[in-house]
Formats: C-alpha cells, sequence, structure tokens
C-alpha cells in the first residue's frame, strides 16, 4: 500500500510543482506582454512581415484575449501559421476532444475498476490492475472497441479534410501559380538526360531547364569573399563607434573640439581596427585597408567563375520549370524512365531556398549505401540511449528499490513533498532533457541518408523522432518503471515476471501523468512565457550585438517552428494517453487537459509571434495521423497481455478480433489516401465546364476542340450544338451559385474548378452528429475551399529568374555593407572612400543619445 501511496503522491506533487511555474509563467506573460511587444506580438505590433500576413492586436485585458484568439476562424489561423501551423493545431486540438469525450467511458471503467477489487488505493484504485474478477474484462474489451473505434474514425475523418483542403490550397492563385509548384525535381537523371535540350522531347509545357552543376571552387570563392566584406562592415562599424564615443568622452570632459574632416582626429591610427591576417604569429595589420585591396581582387575572381558556370561538371539531378502546375504535376506523376531507380526520387513545390545542393549529387547505389548508414547510425543510437532512459524509469520508482537495496532507504526520510518531486517531477524533466539534444543528430542521419530538400530532412526527421520517442519515451521507460516498481516480486518469484509486471504495468501509467502535466502545465505556459527568447533579445543582444546590421537582424528576426521535431512530441503524447485510456482512464483528463493548453499557447505563437517557416504544405499532418495508430495498436496489445495473464479467455478472443479490425481499417486507410497525399489531383487543377483556363491551367482543351467547336456537318445538329453550350454555361452558374459567387457579369477566368465535387453531395442538416459522420459532405473540396483567406484567391507577383535553380553562389552579388550615420559625417567619407569597391550605405541608421549604434528602419542593401 505504501508503494501505491507513494506513486499517487509523486503524481500530486508534481502537479503541484507544476501548478506553480503555470502561474508564474502565465503572471509573466501576463505582465510582460503588453510592454515587451517586440517579444510577445511583434507581428501585430511592428512591419515585420507581409502585410497580409499582419493580424489585428489582441485586447489589452489580462484574459478576453484567449476568447478572442479562440474564436478565430480557421481562415485567419491559415494566413498567419499557415497551412503546417494549422494542422498541427487541428492535430492537438482533435485529440483535445477525442479525451474531452472519451472521459465518458468513466461511467463504466472506473466503477468497474475500483469496486470490490485487489485493494488498491489512490490512482491505482481507478486502474485496471485493481480488477480481481477476470469477468470485468469483457466491459474494457467493449469500451476499447468503441473508443479506439472512434479513434480510428477521426483519423479518417481528418485524413478526408486534409485530402480536401490540401487540394484546394495547392490548387488556389497564391500557390498554383508558384514558380516552386511549377517545377519538378529529378535525381538520378541519366547523363544522356541532362542535356537541357533532351527533357523537351519528354514533357509538354516546358519553359525552363536548370541541370545542377558542381561548384565547390566557386562556393569556396563567394565565402571567402562574404567573409571579407563582413569583415569590413563590423571594422568600419566599430570604427565609427570608437569615433563617436570619443567626442563624446571629450565633450563630457569639458573639451572643445573644432570641426574637422579626418576620422584620425578622434581615433589614432593605432587604434583602428585591426587583425592578423596570416596566423596568430603574423603581424597586426589594419583591416579596412586590406579589405579594402583584397575585395576587388576577389569580387574580379568570383565574376569570371560565374560567368562560365556552364562548363562544370553536371550532377545527376535537374529542376524542370514548366508553364504551369497542370503541366509539372503531369510530370511528377508520370513513370519517365523505362529502367529502374531512374529519374527518382522526384520533388514538387520545393523553394529555391530549400534545396540541399550537396545531395544533388548521388548516384543510386550511393544513396541507398548513405540510407543504410544512417539507418545503423539511428538504430545504434536507439539502443544505446535505452541506458539513460531506463534510468530515468528507475529514478521514477525508486521507491520500490528501498525493500532489497538497505542503502536506498534514507531516501524514505525525505519530506514527503521532497520525495514526490524527485520521484514524479525529476524524472519528467530529465526525460524532457534528453529529448531537446536529439534532433541536430537526426537531421543530421537525414542528410547523410540524401534528403535534397529542407522538407524532406523534416519528414525524415519526423519519422526517427517519433520512433525514438516510441521506443524510448515510452517502451523503455515504461518497462524499466514496471520492472522497478516489481522488483521485489521479481526476486521472489522469477517464474511470475511475466504475470507480475502486466499486473503491475498500469502502475507506469503515473510516471506519464507526470510527463504530461509537465507538458501541459510548464511547457505551455513557458512557450507564452519565452524567457529564451527574452534572454536572446535583451541580453545577448546588448552583449554580442556590435552593428547596425547585426542589431537590425535581430529585431527583425522572428523564428520558426521546425515540424520535424514539434509535432513527434505531441503525436508520442497522444499515443501514451490512447495507450493507457483503457488500462489507467484517468490519464485522458491530464491528456485532455494537456493538450488543451498547448493548443492555446502555439495557437498564440504562430499567430503572433512565429513567422511561417519552410513550406512543407501540410504533409506533417497525415504522418502524425497515421503515427497515432501506433498507440492504439501498443493500447490494444497490452489489454491483450493484461487479459491473457489474468487467463480472461473470452476477452482474449474479443480482443484479437478488434486488433485485426484496426490492422485492416490501417492497411486500407493507407492504400486509400497515400497517393492523393503526394500530388494535386488532375480534377481539381481543370474547370468543370472543360473550357475554361484556371490558375493551374492555361492551356487550350482538347474538349473545346474535339467536342464544342466540332462543325454540323460532322453529324452534329445546330440545335445539338446550342444545347451543349447552354449546358456548359449552367454548370458554371449551377456551381457558382452554390459556391455563393454567382454573379451574371462573371468573368470565365474566375470560375474555381470544383471537379472534385462532381456528385454534388449537399445537405442542409446542422445535426452535429450528422455533419460529423459525413466528412464527405461537410468536410469535401467545396467545404474547405471556403475556408481559404481571399489572399488565397490572389494570384501572387512573381519574377522570371533565369537563376532561380541554379546554385546561389552561381549568380551571387557582392554583399553590401551598412553603417551608422554619425554627427561627424564620416560615415560619408567611408562611402565615397569605398566607391567603386562595395555597395555602403548609411541610411536608416546612426547613435543614440549614449553614443550606441542603432537603426532607424530596415536594412538598405
Amino acid at each position: 500500500m505504501a508503494s501505491t501511496a507513494t506513486s499517487t503522491s509523486a503524481v500530486l506533487s508534481t502537479l503541484v510543482a507544476n501548478l506553480i511555474l503555470f502561474g508564474i509563467f502565465i503572471l509573466g506573460f501576463l505582465i510582460l506582454r503588453l510592454k515587451y511587444k517586440r517579444i510577445y506580438s511583434p507581428k501585430s505590433s511592428f512591419e515585420l512581415v507581409p502585410e497580409d500576413q499582419r493580424p489585428e492586436p489582441l485586447p489589452r485585458d489580462p484574459f478576453r484575449w484567449i476568447f478572442i484568439l479562440l474564436t478565430k476562424p480557421n481562415s485567419f489561423i491559415i494566413q498567419q501559421a499557415g497551412i503546417d501551423g494549422y494542422f498541427f493545431l487541428r492535430y492537438v486540438f482533435s485529440f483535445a476532444c477525442v479525451f474531452l469525450v472519451g472521459m465518458l467511458t468513466w461511467t463504466v471503467l472506473l466503477p468497474i475498476n475500483a469496486t470490490n477489487g485487489k485493494g488498491a488505493t489512490g490512482l491505482d484504485q481507478l486502474a485496471i490492475s485493481n480488477v480481481k474478477d477476470r469477468n470485468r474484462y469483457y466491459a474494457h474489451v467493449f469500451i476499447g472497441w468503441v473508443f479506439y473505434g472512434g479513434v480510428i474514425f477521426v483519423i479518417y475523418r481528418e485524413l478526408f479534410l486534409y485530402n480536401s483542403l490540401r487540394s484546394a490550397v495547392l490548387a488556389s492563385p497564391k500557390y498554383s501559380k508558384k514558380l516552386s509548384s511549377r517545377t519538378v525535381l529529378f535525381q538520378t537523371v541519366p547523363d544522356s538526360l541532362l542535356d537541357e535540350k533532351q527533357l523537351y522531347k519528354m514533357f509538354n509545357g516546358v519553359k525552363r531547364i536548370f541541370v545542377a552543376r558542381t561548384a565547390r571552387d566557386l562556393e569556396s570563392k563567394v565565402a571567402k569573399r562574404d567573409a571579407l566584406v563582413k569583415q569590413l562592415e563590423n571594422a568600419q562599424n566599430k570604427l565609427l563607434a570608437t569615433a563617436v564615443k570619443n567626442k563624446m568622452k571629450a565633450e563630457k570632459k569639458g573639451q572643445k573640439l573644432e570641426p574637422v574632416d579626418e576620422i584620425s582626429a578622434y581615433v589614432p591610427q593605432n587604434k583602428r581596427p585591426r587583425h592578423k591576417s596570416g596566423g596568430f604569429f603574423s603581424k597586426k595589420i589594419d583591416t579596412i585597408n586590406y579589405c579594402k585591396e583584397e575585395i576587388p581582387k576577389i569580387d574580379k575572381e568570383v565574376r569570371a567563375m560565374q560567368k562560365k558556370f556552364r562548363t562544370n561538371r553536371p550532377k545527376n539531378s535537374i529542376f524542370v520549370e514548366f508553364e504551369d502546375q497542370y503541366h509539372a504535376q503531369l510530370a511528377y506523376q508520370a513513370t519517365v524512365h523505362h529502367n529502374p531507380l531512374r529519374m527518382k526520387p522526384v520533388f514538387t513545390g520545393v523553394e529555391p531556398g530549400d534545396v540541399q545542393w550537396s545531395n544533388l549529387r548521388m548516384f543510386w547505389w550511393e544513396r541507398i549505401t548513405r540510407r543504410f548508414l544512417a539507418f545503423a547510425a539511428v538504430v545504434a543510437l536507439i539502443i544505446l540511449w535505452a541506458v539513460p532512459v531506463a534510468f530515468v524509469g528507475v529514478i521514477s520508482n525508486i521507491t520500490y528499490l528501498t525493500n532489497k537495496l538497505p542503502w536506498l532507504r534514507w531516501i524514505l526520510n525525505m519530506p514527503h513533498f521532497l520525495l514526490g518531486i524527485i520521484t514524479g517531477l525529476l524524472p519528467a524533466i530529465m526525460l524532457a532533457l534528453l529529448m531537446m539534444i536529439l534532433p541536430m543528430f537526426i537531421r543530421g542521419m537525414a542528410k547523410i541518408a540524401g534528403a535534397p530538400t529542407y522538407q524532406a530532412i523534416e519528414l525524415y526527421t519526423q519519422n526517427v523522432y517519433f520512433a525514438f520517442l516510441m521506443i524510448n519515451g515510452f517502451l523503455v521507460t515504461a518497462l524499466a518503471s514496471s520492472a522497478t516498481s516489481t522488483v521485489t516480486q521479481i526476486i521472489e518469484e522469477p517464474t511470475s515476471a511475466m504475470s507480475i509486471l502486466a499486473n503491475n504495468l498500469p502502475k507506469s501509467s503515473n510516471f506519464y501523468i507526470s510527463y504530461i502535466i509537465l507538458q501541459g502545465l510548464s511547457v505551455a505556459s513557458g512557450s507564452l512565457f519565452q524567457i529564451v527568447g527574452l534572454i536572446l533579445f535583451y541580453l545577448l543582444g546588448r552583449l554580442l550585438d556590435n552593428t547596425v546590421r547585426k542589431k537590425w537582424n535581430r529585431f527583425s528576426g522572428l523564428g520558426s517552428t521546425a515540424w520535424g521535431t514539434t509535432f513527434p512530441v505531441f503525436t508520442n503524447i497522444t499515443c501514451i494517453a490512447l495507450i493507457y485510456s483503457i488500462i489507467s482512464p484517468m490519464i485522458m483528463l491530464f491528456a485532455c487537459v494537456a493538450l488543451f493548453l498547448i493548443y492555446i499557447a502555439f495557437c498564440h505563437n504562430l499567430t503572433y509571434v512565429l513567422k511561417e517557416g519552410p513550406d512543407t504544405r501540410g504533409l506533417h499532418y497525415p504522418r502524425a495521423l497515421f503515427q497515432t495508430f501506433t498507440g492504439i495498436y501498443i493500447g490494444q496489445v497490452c489489454l491483450l497481455g493484461i487479459f491473457a495473464v489474468g487467463k480472461g479467455w473470452g476477452p482474449i478472443v474479443l480482443q484479437i478480433i478488434g486488433i485485426f479490425a484496426t490492422v485492416f481499417i490501417h492497411i486500407n486507410l493507407n492504400e486509400s489516401f497515400d497517393h492523393l497525399l503526394q500530388v494535386v489531383p488532375i480534377d481539381c487543377m481543370r474547370a468543370l465546364d472543360g473550357v475554361s483556363q484556371t490558375a493551374s491551367f492555361t492551356g487550350s482543351s482538347e474538349y473545346k476542340r474535339k467536342v464544342l467547336d466540332r462543325k454540323t456537318g460532322a453529324g452534329k445538329t445546330e440545335k445539338a450544338i446550342a444545347e451543349d453550350k447552354e449546358e456548359q454555361e449552367q454548370i458554371k452558374r449551377d456551381i457558382l451559385q452554390e459556391d455563393g459567387e454567382f454573379n451574371d457579369g462573371e468573368n470565365e477566368r474566375t470560375l474555381i474548378p470544383l471537379l472534385a465535387d462532381r456528385d454534388f453531395k449537399t445537405t442542409e442538416s446542422q445535426n452535429v452528429f450528422v455533419r460529423f459522420v459525413r466528412p464527405d459532405v461537410f468536410l469535401n473540396y467545396r467545404h474547405a475551399k471556403q475556408q481559404l483567406p481571399a489572399t488565397y484567391n490572389i494570384e501572387p507577383e512573381t519574377e522570371d529568374d533565369k537563376h532561380a535553380y541554379d546554385m546561389p553562389v552561381i549568380s551571387a552579388p557582392l554583399p553590401g555593407i551598412w553603417i551608422p550615420a554619425d554627427p561627424m559625417g564620416f560615415s560619408k567619407q567611408q562611402i565615397e572612400e569605398f566607391k567603386g569597391i562595395v555597395s555602403i550605405s548609411d541610411e536608416n541608421s546612426g547613435f543614440d543619445e549614449k553614443g550606441a549604434i542603432t537603426f532607424l528602419g530596415e536594412a538598405p542593401n
């Protein structure tokens, strides 16, 4: 009984400690958010994002802002957070609702677990481990069928919505006109096709072809040139700052200074910026004079190499830009080459800045080898990492070891509250810290595996990090925690180890309740409080930012979310809650509250604080949904093990049926959605009338030429032709009317394709249940299109860049320099001195009353 009490005490201690932290962080946020707007509302307070992504400020009221934020429409979330941010918030909110509704199972499970059982107390009394009569397992089986079946339906519903919304987004003018939507990256291209002219023979609608080429020497030269320019900028900022400070010191001492034209009057020659160009033992030289001589030399070399880049050896990757999205998708979805592993893998929707240029030169055998090596490294990491993670699980139940390890009994003499923190809060914090240092390694493995784009790296990271969290963050910890809590019994009865572990597995749920409490209270409130952001901006900014550009970059630079490591953390929490939802139902309460708090915190930060990162077009969401099946499977298997140990043969058979049903549905969902989640469907890009052009398709219609424009002599009467035309016009009117966009003077180009709704499924039902169970009607393409912001129907301004998908160094210009304008006019002298060498500007900059460098606007170059 003491063990159970200690376990419950650990949960309560963790809850109290996290509530205290939660209160401190929230109070700090409410006090500071109005004063430090650069940290807590930069997007609405400053011109740091495009105007269409600048939200209205939240109310000053300390609590009303939550209501305003939570009632924002989906279009607002999509506009501010992007598609990736919207789907992340939808995942968190959807499963918070799942656990909220799931608590209805308490009416059955809690009485069955708590009454006439094995005499457990605390939270363990409410878990399945307290059940004594094996006939009661039937309740767990049937409740598991209903609950897990409902979760699977939610996954199906969300996949349906994702498919509809993604198709609507990618077919919208904002996305379909993007250069990245019209460009396809082919890898492992045979040598015969690396000639730009050959691809014109294979595809229709090709506009431009970019062959990736090696440019190591050029990269080195450009890096050296950029370093020299940066060194010169730092030196000039330092020189001007020294001059201004010396002037202010002299004035403070009462010295009268005559106007002078030379900066040497304020900064002696020996105080000018100097450095050692030849190594540690070399003599110091004047930095500004050195850069003045070296920059023109290396810039001339760079320009010469840039002019002849087309003679560089080609890599085996090629970017094909098409006239429109439709022709790009035809190429992307096609099987291009007759040999295996040629012209594959294929990517589209990749912005030029997201390309990992070092991974564009890989042969098929090299990609396979590197992928295997990365996989082996990840597996080794997971295995080796199990040791420290298992240690965390041991700490969470260390009081159970004191029976057989007398030297640990001093732990029991600790104050009850402190003991609860050590066994509850400390392991949860240690586990969270362990998981924080992994992302860099995993992303490194993604690059080794050959990921050619930022999106591919993040998707690889999502898969690996989730697997890591489930194995080391759940399985190892749960087994170690359960084994530790029962080590005395196992030592005394080794043959009954399996039975003892199965009976005591629910006890490890208390550790995960502590972990979920930590995420929901401390992590959510900490995300709002942003203590790290405050330190980086105000403390480190003052210590490290010694040039006007560094100051501006820190002020204007907004952070973004790395979804490859963010999604798995909360998918893992969801899976853990699903695993224990029938075994220890109380976990659903903590998961529900935690996810709701996480939703509020991330909703605020994604819409008012963080900028939209590299666009993966929502692809993390379906992966997270399918990964959620892991929680269902493990939960069902754990229940099966408990039934097997309890020898409940009827429940065992029923549970096996439930597992097979889950597998069957999972396979069919994957087959149904897998391909759709990667492409833009043709019927979303072509107009329903077969004639009109769309943002995705700007070509001529075969239907118009071969059907509508057939002459009467070809066997079709004039009356039939007129009827065909009237039918097409009526289709347009019907669609536009149903969309609420009908206008008698509507131009044909504004017709938005709705082919995904050819069957026109509609219903006027307002019944919540009907709307929930009919995603084919209420989450279809038409519904998704209505969720898009108005700006998504506006074509973006695009520039015809002939170097868009060439390596950046191929067209990289000589960087400009930004220096602060000083009252003596020395900055103007620097500009004039370096005219024709490097572009220097002192616009939007100056010095404050204390002589510190400051910016007055955005960087001029």
